[in-house]
């Protein structure tokens, strides 16, 4: 098992490496940047920029250019100059990578270029939001996926099964930003009921509640974002679970379960349920992961919700490059660190599972 976890850990560096550096590259392929952005403020043009913006020269994109260039229309060599060492394009970019892989190596994720917060207080600031939102979708999803799964595999094909199917794939077709919006439309006050608040996380007298009165505030707030995450989430886990214990319920060692005259609910809890939650339980990890860092993506912009996907949006749209990489760098990093998680949780349901032996 040590000889397993270290392989793994070792293949983290390659693939964190290579993660970053086509993200680098398809960065400085993109058009627009902090200088740039700068300089259209400077002169006015309201953050909309014209130039070709790799992240790179800006007085080689000026040549390029010709006099109808306006990133440098008025504004002096030493100017321009001076912004561009301010957030250090004055360097060239395979410099600026390796000065961010060293930082990122003593895992010093740098400061935001317009906030002057270091990265990581960022992400500490907006963490508690997305995760109280990730943590209620999840626990929601397994409580009612998994239950709602076993009872479809006891049943194969009755009218149960079929109609609960149809209804979780309509669900999970429907696109989570739509979903969102008919519930705003619907249950925030945006045609009909107002049961419920259409965005933020507190009502503007929360400061004068109890701390009980604020903790359902902030509860009221979330129904709406929770319920969006939870219907995208639980049809794969439903069908996962249904399919887990069906092909378990087809194994030799229920029938000679039967044969020996254990009850049905003495073999689908006794003998099925350790060995088919083992994929269930296995996939925890990256449930949570994938709801925390890119299901909620949409779901906080929609419902302004001050969490990391808002931040996450946000730095992309202020090209703010220290924090789409800082960010970029840690949610890969806790990813694969989770679905290391993933699988030793398999060895935790199961002992007989020896990953020595498996070659990987």
């Amino acid at each position: 098992m040590a000889s397993y976890i270290i392989r793994r850990l070792a293949l983290m560096l390659p693939t964190l490496f290579g993660i970053l550096l086509i993200n680098f590259l398809v960065i400085q392929a993109a058009p627009g940047g902090p200088v740039e952005r700068s300089l259209a403020q400077i002169q006015g043009i309201g953050g909309q920029t014209t130039l070709s913006g790799s992240a790179g020269d800006l007085s080689a994109a000026s040549a390029a250019s010709g006099p109808g260039y306006r990133g440098s229309q008025g504004l002096s060599a030493e100017l321009v100059a001076e912004i561009e060492k301010q957030y250090g394009f004055d360097k060239p970019a395979s410099e600026r990578f390796w000065d961010m892989m060293t930082q990122f190596a003593r895992f010093d994720l740098g400061s935001s270029f317009y906030r002057d917060i270091p990265v990581i207080d960022l992400v500490l600031e907006k963490l508690p939001v997305s995760l109280s939102l990730g943590l209620w979708s999840t626990l929601l999803i397994y409580l009612i996926a998994v239950p709602l799964g076993i009872r479809k595999a006891h049943r194969p094909g009755s009218r149960f099964d079929v109609w609960s199917s149809g209804a979780i794939i309509v669900a999970y077709a429907i696109p989570g930003f739509l979903l969102a919006l008919l519930l705003i439309i619907v249950f925030a006050g945006g045609s009909y009921w107002q049961w419920f608040p259409m965005q933020g996380l507190s009502s503007e007298n929360a400061a004068e509640l109890g701390w009980f009165a604020r903790a359902l505030d902030y509860a009221h707030h979330l129904v709406l974002p929770t319920i969006c995450l939870t219907l995208g989430g639980l049809a794969t886990l439903t069908l996962f679970t249904r399919n887990s214990f069906l092909e378990e319920l087809q194994k030799p060692y229920v029938l000679t379960a039967r044969a020996k005259g254990a009850s049905e609910r003495r073999v689908l809890w006794g003998h099925v349920f350790r060995n088919a939650m083992l994929i269930i339980i296995a996939g925890l990890p990256a449930t949570l992961f994938g709801i925390l860092f890119t299901g909620a993506f949409l779901i906080e912009i929609i419902f302004n919700l001050d969490g990391l996907g808002l931040l996450s949006y946000e730095s992309v749209i202020n090209r703010d490059y220290p924090v789409i990489f800082g960010t970029l760098f840690l949610f890969t990093l806790m990813g694969m660190l989770l679905r290391l998680l993933g699988d030793l949780c398999y060895r935790w349901v199961d002992p007989r599972i020896d990953f020595s032996k498996a070659g990987a």
